[in-house]
């Protein structure tokens, strides 16, 4: 399908130049974070061209190539503090360290990170994103979202952050001791102050954007220290790596090069496709539409490839970007190409107004992102939630900060199945049963539906399922959820053969009925077992959502309530 889609031209353009608008000051901002291990005055600059090009690179092509019509493609928090652990280490690791070394490094990587998603979406791996349970998720997020608040506060009071989590709590106290700077750090309240005020006063102008430009401009006021700023960047069109303007390739040890880089290459990858994938959902979710997610994978690895021969820093589908192409009249392909070429007219002509940005503004922007990353609904329901998700959501939250991102995903998803084995095995040990969910046609009635009043059937639609809400099968019950006619006044959920659900289920029944409540269909529920009642009463979602006079202990108790309202209904 064409790209130019005419009949939204005018939606397209002004979504695009908005999601490019919101994504400059963040591409700023991850770029000098992906370099913040270096311990040279010289890497703010590189870094923050680095984030402009990746931004620009991933975000045109992987919208031209990509399964998602609205998607707006950049750098990210869990693949940026990936590239920070790659860059630091390359440079740590050299004797003479040099940043063609660790740009040659990072866009090898890079360039293995496209290859591997290019793969991942040839085999039609995208469809196993489904299988993660929400408590993986969870604890993830909320760890990157630690991680970069962790990383950046010292910036925000105008030190250089160590690369380590420990060494960044450990060494705190005696770095602090050694002098802050009141200026940076006021700079950079000031800028976590406007993003978090200014959206009372309007949302139509990115809150990001103004702290800014206004902290940027009040600093010029305040003998802000020069050291703590961006510095020039080079302006111009990006060149690959081969024929960058002072890229030294002599004497280059390849196969070590590819040795380093080929392992964070497939972690890039695989945070990447999740992190893509989620985003595609959103999209979906907002416009009503549906992803090609294999084809999403292949989209978003021609863009990190080619970002990482242009040197730019990889990414993938960014939620808060694509939110607002949405909400601003994106629609297709077209709106993320224009978000790039926005991008890539600023990168011309930038170099000379950048250097000004201070580093503790790009700080207090990035704090505000880890901290919209954090899971907090998830974190608040610990105690409430099943313990076996309470376990997996925790362990994964700390290896994630005290490990590294991979190992974090992979042991709590070997955590989660063999949990979710024994609890399976312990529901058919009870008599419970099991199966599929599954849409039965409600023109053939159970028999003790037969009571429903013939004058209301035509206003009543009986949603029957049958077997466990968890994280496996939360993509059919969506689907059996969607497919439930918008005409009818009322929705009866039959939750007799659902015998568990877990925290994934749980959210999903929560949208599921909220979106029928938001369509004016009033829904009941009737015969739920004991567990998925637990479930929605100790999450609140009866009587919060579904008032407790709408559940029925038998479907004799539901059709008596049918005739009392038939004259209304």
């Amino acid at each position: 399908m064409s790209i130019i889609n005419t009949k939204n031209l005018k939606g397209d353009i002004f979504g695009g130049i908005t999601a490019g608008v919101v994504a400059l000051p963040l591409a700023l901002a991850f770029g000098i974070q992906a370099f913040g291990g270096i311990n040279d005055p010289a890497a703010n600059s590189i870094g923050a061209l680095a984030g402009l090009v990746g931004a620009t690179m991933l975000g045109f092509f992987a919208a031209i190539f990509g399964g998602t019509h609205s998607q707006i493609s950049g750098p990210t928090g869990p693949m940026t503090v990936i590239t920070a652990g790659l860059t630091a280490g390359a440079w740590a690791s050299m004797t003479n360290p040099s940043f063609s070394q660790v740009l040659l490094t990072m866009s090898l990587a890079g360039v293995f990170c496209g290859l591997f998603q290019i793969l991942f979406g040839v085999i039609k791996i995208g469809k196993y994103v489904r299988y993660i349970p929400y408590p993986v998720l969870s604890g993830f997020m909320s760890g990157i979202g630690i991680i970069i608040i962790l990383q950046q506060i010292y910036p925000l009071i105008g030190l250089k952050s160590p690369v380590l989590v420990v060494e960044m709590i450990t060494e705190f106290p005696a770095r602090v001791a050694d002098g802050i700077s009141l200026v940076a750090l006021l700079i950079g309240l000031g800028t976590i102050a406007i993003i978090s005020l200014f959206p009372l006063i309007t949302k139509k102008i990115p809150a990001t954007l103004v702290a800014l430009v206004v902290m940027t401009v009040v600093s010029l006021f305040v003998n802000y220290p020069e050291k703590l700023t961006i510095g020039e960047i080079p302006a111009g069109f990006p060149m690959p790596f081969f024929a960058k303007e002072g890229m030294s390739l002599a004497g280059i040890d390849w196969l070590a090069m590819i040795k380093m880089a080929i392992i964070p290459g497939l972690t890039l990858a695989g945070l990447g496709s999740i992190d893509t994938l989620l985003t595609s959902v959103v999209a979906d979710n907002i416009t009503k539409t549906h992803h090609n997610s294999n084809r999403e994978l292949v989209g978003q690895g021609i863009g990190n490839m080619i970002s990482g021969l242009f040197c730019g820093i990889s990414g993938a589908g960014a939620t808060m970007r694509t939110v607002v192409n949405v909400k601003s009249g994106g629609r297709t392909q077209l709106s993320g190409v224009v978000h790039s070429l926005f991008l890539l007219a600023v990168l011309l002509g930038l170099g000379s107004l950048v250097k000004y940005v201070p580093l503790s503004v790009l700080a207090g922007i990035l704090i505000s992102v880890g901290w919209g990353i954090i899971d907090f609904k998830g974190l608040k329901d610990l105690l409430k939630i099943p313990r076996a998700d309470a376990f997996v959501l925790v362990v994964v939250l700390l290896l994630t900060v005290f490990v590294d991102l991979l190992t974090a995903v992979g042991i709590g998803m070997i955590i989660a199945c063999v949990l979710f084995m024994k609890r399976a095995g312990d529901l058919v040990e009870g008599s419970y049963k099991a199966g599929e969910i599954s849409n039965f046609d409600k023109e053939s009635p159970w028999a003790d539906e037969g009571g429903v009043p013939e004058e209301i059937k035509h206003k009543i639609y009986i949603q029957r399922l049958n077997g466990p809400i968890f994280f496996g099968s939360i993509t059919r019950f969506q689907e059996v959820m969607h497919d439930i006619p918008t005409d009818v006044r009322l929705v009866i959920i039959r939750m007799k053969l659902v015998s568990f659900m877990d925290q994934s289920g749980l959210y999903a029944m929560e949208t599921a009925i909220k979106d029928l409540q938001a369509q004016g269909i009033t829904v009941y529920m009737t015969i739920i077992q004991p567990q998925p009642m637990y479930m929605l009463k100790s999450m609140k979602l009866i009587p919060n959502v579904v008032a407790e006079e709408n559940t029925f202990k038998t479907f004799e108790d539901c059709t008596d309530r049918l005739r009392d309202i038939a004259p209304t209904l």
